[in-house]
């Protein structure tokens, strides 16, 4: 009876080793077939990157002319208003104009500065 008992521990003992050792192994195919699958994905990215890298080639020419032309524009822009938070996005209206609405309309009653090149009266 000992020498059953005493075989039987030993079962149990030996039991988890191999457990644990093909965990690993899963562990261990999973990493390799995920880098399997990125590989296999860049592959076919590859194409579609080297597009993308051509055509940004192809676009900076004329980005460096919109940046020197609309560049002193913009600024001016942004010197006029504090808080862009206070403003819709831009509205394009079927005439061309551009229209940026406040979100809360100033009060009609306020008085306002005059502009520095009037003269007050």
């Amino acid at each position: 009876m000992t020498r059953t008992a005493a075989l039987l521990s030993l079962t149990l003992l030996a039991a988890p080793l191999p457990v644990a050792a093909q965990e690993d192994d899963g562990f261990n195919l999973m990493e390799e077939g995920a880098k399997l699958f990125f590989r296999g994905l860049m592959s076919e990215m590859e194409p579609a990157l080297d597009e993308m890298e051509q055509a940004l080639r192809e676009m900076q020419p004329l980005m460096e002319d919109f940046a020197t032309q609309m560049g002193p524009a913009l600024r001016g822009i942004l010197e006029e208003v504090d808080d862009w938070s206070q403003y819709e996005p831009p509205v394009i209206l079927p005439n061309g104009d551009i229209v940026i609405r406040r979100k809360t309309p100033l009060d009609p009653d306020a008085p306002t500065a005059p502009a520095p090149d009037e003269i007050e009266l």
